[in-house]
């Protein structure tokens, strides 16, 4: 892979974040579960957003965060997404530009707004997240750059995207044509409940076009229809080359058909868990893609995870190779 332009290219939801403190009346209040992600109309989201207090605004969405902690890594990167021509979808381009990330998606002309995630951040740090998808969920293959994802050692893909038949479509487009040209494709699971209304689609992918696998203990196990994280770790061993399972503070569990690799959480104090998944698979794929070993993976995509976990919002707030220079001395 070493001839690759691209450590990692995403394919995922553009989103802007839009994130703030909030208390549990709040949540009451406005009738939203406490630490899950519902999906809400335009007109709610106006309304939620009018309500919510001062927030910070950043692009966002699930593999746009780890492409851009790739980044950050000074990693190579490029994002496929899409956005409206409006003031939200100019927010997204110029902030994931501003992160180091390559993204030439055309902005659309017609159709829904952009889309935007309202985060609630409440005093135990925990996220609440109220979502309207708006174009994000149009992705296209004609959206899909051949050339593009052809140059990059990783093509990394949410399940979140998994909802639409023209996005999955340009998955399976994107995921093709990367192995094709000798990369590898890196899926993550996303949400438990997105496992449940994709099932047989994702233990699919897992067999036939997955390399890596992202997952936390509740959507391995939900993929796998068992109650034990120790019986999913088994149940997905040898389905793909590598299967990667968070376990909060528990640390990480890598997965591959002969060898079990067993991580502690990297300490610090938790603030915010926003983006920790997806800041994990960005130091896992980050260091994967330099050719280290997978303990040294594992062990970069906690300290990433730890650093986004110890402040409010989904992007680091210092450089991640500061990150590396500690956890790889």
């Amino acid at each position: 892979m070493d001839d690759k332009s691209y450590d990692v290219v995403g394919l995922g939801s553009a989103i802007v974040d839009a994130i703030t403190h909030a208390e549990e009346s709040f949540l009451e209040e406005w009738g939203i579960e406490k630490g899950g992600m519902t999906l809400i109309d335009e007109q709610r989201a106006h309304l939620l957003y009018d309500a919510m207090g001062p927030a910070s605004e950043t692009s966002g969405g699930s593999a746009a965060n780890t492409v851009a902690g790739v980044a950050s890594f000074v990693g190579t990167a490029a994002f496929i997404g899409t956005v409206r021509d409006d003031q939200l979808g100019e927010i997204f381009r110029h902030d994931i530009r501003a992160s180091g990330v390559t993204f030439d998606v055309p902005a659309g002309t017609d159709g829904p707004s952009t889309a935007r995630c309202l985060i609630l951040v409440t005093p135990d740090a925990q996220r609440s997240m109220s979502t309207y998808l708006g174009i994000s969920s149009l992705v296209d293959p004609a959206n899909v750059d051949e050339d593009l994802v052809a140059a990059a050692k990783v093509v990394y893909c949410e399940g979140y995207l998994w909802d639409m038949p023209q996005t999955i479509e340009a998955i399976e487009k994107a995921f093709d044509r990367a192995r094709d040209a000798g990369g590898k494709v890196a899926f993550a699971l996303s949400d438990d409940v997105c496992v449940d209304r994709h099932r047989a689609d994702f233990l699919g992918l897992v067999d036939e076009r997955v390399d890596l696998l992202f997952a936390n203990a509740e959507e391995i196990c939900s993929l796998y229809e068992v109650d034990h994280v120790e019986d999913a770790i088994e149940a997905v061993r040898g389905h793909c080359e590598i299967a990667v399972v968070t376990c909060s503070a528990d640390g990480s569990v890598i997965v591959t058909a002969d060898d079990t690799v067993r991580v502690p959480a990297h300490p610090t104090e938790v603030l915010d868990t926003t983006g920790a998944g997806d800041l994990y698979a960005a130091g896992f794929i980050y260091a994967y893609t330099q050719g280290l070993d997978l303990a040294t993976c594992g062990r970069l995509g906690s300290a990433a995870a730890a650093e986004v976990i110890s402040h409010l919002g989904a992007r680091p707030l210092v450089p991640l190779t500061e990150i590396a220079d500690a956890v790889l001395v």
